[in-house]
């Protein structure tokens, strides 16, 4: 017994260590030392988005404080509640540690904590598909496949890459369909295991992608109804352990789910309607599960074409959990191509949630795991089957397969010659694809005769691997060939330091459109009323967005002195203080005339009963936002209707608290440059004071006549009440996992 158990042991570090080794080989180029080799993760979303906000996430957690609000972007927003910035996902808090210990923030620190992410990927998936096939002597051969499927398939090396949060949302399906998987081997649910499912579905909502972890919701729960069917367990055992699944889950991700709740409620994602987030694969991406690259620059369907044999013999041999596999492949397909399948107008009315969400071609996701756990279960069904015509069909079926690919080739090929330009890559991804049908034709005759010879084995190995690797390795889309020191820089470029070097006591905004662009502001310390967040809160990007490059409403509301622009002359009276260049081209650094303060006092105002009346007031030019503040409620406190001599200032100014210092002789009204937003309190010297929506999207505080002291914090409920609950949760999991420990 014991050798059988060492060589099982020895059989799994021998494939994690290949796993590992596959993953150093797919990557090397980001980790090489070799300058003139290197490659970097290309600059968009992943630099702009990602970098940018983890490196605000940085900054204030190495401080010792959780960033709840981050004034850089979109005139301010909920931090903790934008659920890209990933404010408690434990894998971020390490890259923080890490990149603390070794210098600071670096484009570098999210590169190495993706590809930490598909290595992980691909242990979890080995590990899920190795207990799934646990009683068949091929299972390690199984599990490495889907392993390698699923880690370096289409889906994952393509733009998940880049969107980190939709990478890191994904890798935890394997983690919880592994805790359902054990939790219901027998007719009695298993709790602890069912609390893994939980916590593997927790890390997924953690990460930052709310539609990613929403498909893989529906996923783990479905796989728990159906392995209670199938193992006979009892209704209220299985709604007992769906709420303990649930519970869990939610537990664990309070801490942001709870604020992003809010703050999705309040963003203008919910004004989107049916036509804006009905969008997916056209029909014809289809093709690209053989013919990667023939449609567009992504292939997130191409799982391999082995893979494709061996999940259809998972689904001929009804072999373990296909057929469940199976389902959700399809459902997922079809849900990826959106709108241009009756299936989405269907599901758009049944399925709760999926109003919530656009770009529905993620669902890819679903299909490139189904897919490859199908393969790892028709693996070991390939190497246990016990009729010999059966292989001799299934051969000849993919004999056929491989001469219609062929076929498909040599038509490329005459194609080509008549027109080089329009069809010579398709040429050359359809002679691939006939290149490893006709390779895995030979191979696989010989594997079916004898799949436990390893020489067959590692070959399989081998094909799989180099074909994905040949397909996904080094995307251009995907790497630019210059080093991740050239790809950002960690300073400022001189007009945006030109700025930062203004002397100003006052706190200022900037307008970065052009110049300083993206999520930026929140790496180089500026507050910009731009963004690329995918949540904004309705108000404020609709008075930021009112006119999308010339918009004097917008830096008057949001108290603007800088304007980075392509225009050299701007609607407002300005100077151009400095000239540089973007990737669009020449830059101008604007300086407004007569910018508005951050806060300023009001002794007149014009209420209204909508945003849009106020925004309507406010968009007519014989308006004049410095006489009267626009406010959506009457004050309590009563006013001298006439413009009356005061002073204000600000004392302090941090991110969640912001001191202000007044002075005038008449009671009057506060104007700030602040969002409106749940979870602001004021108080003047020590008593609560009541904040008002001014400017259809913007705060007012009561001012009594006389000097006082503002101050002005966000702490909002959600986030306290979503901490305690996650507190617990975790809690209660280290003393499940510490009470576990003890017993083995």
């Amino acid at each position: 017994m014991n050798s059988a158990r060492k060589l099982i042991h020895n059989t799994d570090a021998r494939a994690v260590t290949a796993l590992a080794l596959l993953w150093l080989l797919f990557f090397w180029r980001l980790f090489t030392p070799v300058a003139s080799d290197q490659v970097s993760l290309a600059k968009g979303d992943f630099s702009g988005q990602f970098v940018a906000f983890g490196a605000y996430q940085f900054q204030r957690m190495s401080q010792g404080e959780i960033p709840l609000w981050n004034p850089h972007n979109n005139g301010g927003l909920p931090f903790i509640a934008d659920t890209q910035a990933a404010v408690f996902y434990p894998p971020r808090w390490l890259t923080i540690g890490l990149s603390s210990l070794s210098g600071g923030w670096s484009y570098n620190s999210l590169q190495m904590e993706m590809t930490l992410h598909v290595l992980l990927y691909s242990l979890l998936m080995y590990l899920f598909v190795r207990r799934l096939t646990l009683a068949n002597s091929c299972s390690p051969l199984a599990a490495f496949c889907a392993a390698v499927i699923v880690g370096y398939g289409g889906y994952t090396t393509g733009y998940p890459l880049l969107q980190l949060a939709v990478l890191e949302a994904a890798i935890w399906l394997p983690l919880a369909a592994l805790g359902v998987l054990e939790g219901t081997r027998a007719k009695q649910i298993a709790p602890n295991f069912i609390a893994l499912a939980g916590l593997g579905l927790g890390l997924s909502w953690l990460a930052g992608h709310p539609q990613t972890s929403w498909f893989l919701s529906y996923v783990v729960a479905a796989y728990l109804a159906y392995r209670a069917y199938a193992a006979r367990i009892g209704w209220r055992q299985f709604l007992g352990a769906l709420a303990l699944l649930a519970a869990i889950a939610f537990g664990v991700t309070a801490v942001t789910l709870l604020p992003g709740l809010e703050y999705l409620r309040l963003s203008s994602r919910e004004a989107l309607g049916f036509a804006a987030k009905g969008n997916g694969f056209p029909i014809r991406d289809i093709a690209q599960f053989i013919f990667p690259g023939s449609v567009s620059q992504w292939s997130p369907l191409f799982v391999g074409l082995p893979a494709l044999f061996f999940a259809a013999v998972a689904v001929f041999r009804n072999q373990g959990d296909s057929r469940f596999w199976l389902i959700v492949a399809i459902v997922g397909l079809l849900h990826s191509l959106g709108n241009n399948s009756a299936f989405y107008s269907l599901t758009y009315h049944l399925v709760p949630g999926l109003r919530f969400f656009r770009g529905q071609e993620r669902a890819a996701f679903v299909v490139a795991n189904s897919l490859a756990i199908l393969a790892g279960l028709g693996l070991v069904a390939a190497a246990t089957w016990p009729n010999h015509l059966y292989r001799k069909r299934a051969l000849r079926l993919w004999a056929a397969f491989t001469a219609l690919v062929v076929g498909v080739a040599i038509l490329a090929l005459f194609a080509w010659t008549a027109e080089a330009d329009t069809w010579g890559d398709l040429f050359n991804i359809a002679a691939r694809s006939a290149l490893v049908c006709f390779a895995a034709l030979l191979l696989l005759r010989r594997f079916l005769a004898a799949p436990g010879r390893l020489t067959n084995q590692l070959a399989l190995m081998a094909l799989i691997a180099l074909e994905l690797f040949s397909v996904n390795m080094d995307h251009p889309a995907v790497y630019d060939p210059r080093p991740h020191s050239e790809q950002l820089s960690m300073s400022p470029s001189p007009l945006v330091q030109q700025v930062l070097d203004e002397d100003s006591s006052q706190p200022f905004r900037v307008d970065g459109f052009r110049g300083l662009e993206d999520n930026y502001a929140s790496l180089y310390g500026l507050m910009d009323v731009r963004g690329i967040s995918p949540l904004w809160l309705k108000a404020p990007q609709l008075i930021i967005y009112d006119d999308y490059v010339d918009n004097p409403l917008s830096w008057e509301l949001f108290a603007v002195k800088y304007v980075f622009s392509g225009k050299e002359r701007l609607s407002a009276p300005t100077q151009v203080i400095g000239q540089g260049v973007d990737r669009r081209g020449k830059v101008y650094l604007h300086r407004l005339d007569n910018p508005r303060p951050f806060a300023r006092l009001y002794y007149q105002v014009d209420v209204v009963d909508s945003d849009q009346w106020a925004m309507e007031l406010m968009r007519d030019s014989r308006y004049d936002e410095r006489e009267k503040l626009v406010l959506l409620q009457p004050p309590d406190l009563p006013l001298p209707g006439e413009m009356r001599a005061g002073n204000v200032r600000v004392v302090s100014f941090a991110a969640e608290e912001i001191t202000l210092e007044y002075d005038t002789a008449e009671n009057a009204l506060l104007s700030l440059s602040l969002v409106d937003y749940p979870g602001w309190t004021a108080d003047i010297d020590g008593r609560p004071a009541r904040i008002l929506r001014a400017y259809a999207g913007l705060s007012a505080v009561e001012a009594p006549a006389g000097q006082h002291l503002l101050t002005l914090r966000f702490s909002p409920d959600s986030y306290r009440i979503g901490l305690v609950i996650s507190a617990v949760v975790w809690m209660g999991l280290a003393l499940l996992a510490f009470r576990i420990l003890l017993r083995r």
